[in-house]
């Protein structure tokens, strides 16, 4: 299907039975959309296609409703979210939903999935980027300090991490999450996670030497 922005409520609201993460998804969707609209080469059939990591797993509503937008999944099986016998569960799973790079859920996993695979793209020749969805509180788990260190170290140019920041992290950070990865040598970008203009030039950017964070800010997170 072809479908616009305005399009995608409805498409959520057709996943039903996961109400808890709706805050969780939502804070994730101008992001995914933007990525998806105008800046993935996205072809599951090219093995230099880019590649997009959802390591914020829980509450996938908003990457489904862009992958049925986009003609990866039909409307009518967003119905189906939750069902015992649907392809959609409450997280992706790679080997179920066809355009889902990496089964996802528990935080943590998913910078460290997408440094790796930068190298093997590097190391195979490719010049496909990797992108990796991280929510802020995600941050708290100690895989991602490892993974921030050695994306900087090795110069992983191809690599953007994006950080939405709904503010529900415990802990912050001193100087803010973009000083979390500039003080081990990525670049950085703040903007607001709902001005499509501001998402679009951010992940459009990018450094010959050295990987990319966008911390995309967006409503406090309530409940």
């Amino acid at each position: 299907m072809t479908a616009t922005y305005e399009d995608l409520p409805a498409l959520m609201t057709r996943m039903t039975g996961d109400e808890k993460h709706d805050a969780s998804a939502t804070s994730t969707l101008d992001v995914i959309w933007v990525l998806y609209r105008d800046i993935l080469h996205a072809d599951p059939n090219d093995p230099d296609r880019d590649r997009f990591f959802l390591s914020k797993g829980h509450g996938p509503m908003a990457y489904y409703a862009v992958l049925a937008a986009h003609g990866f999944l039909t409307p009518t099986q967003l119905d189906t979210f939750g069902d015992f016998d649907s392809i959609l569960g409450y997280h992706p799973d790679r080997t179920l939903v066809p355009g889902v790079e990496i089964s996802s859920g528990s935080l943590g996993h998913g910078l460290g999935l997408a440094a790796g695979t930068a190298v093997a793209l590097g190391l195979r020749g490719s010049a496909a980027r990797v992108f990796v969805l991280l929510g802020d509180a995600e941050l708290d788990e100690g895989s991602n300090i490892e993974a921030i260190q050695f994306a900087g170290r090795a110069g992983l140019s191809t690599l953007t991490a994006i950080v939405v920041d709904n503010d529900s992290s415990g802990l912050g950070w001193p100087g803010g999450i973009a000083s979390r990865f500039t003080v081990e040598g990525w670049i950085a970008d703040d903007v607001n996670g709902r001005d499509h203009d501001a998402l679009r030039r951010a992940l459009g950017a990018g450094d010959s030497s050295a990987p990319h964070v966008v911390v995309a800010h967006v409503e406090r997170k309530t409940s």
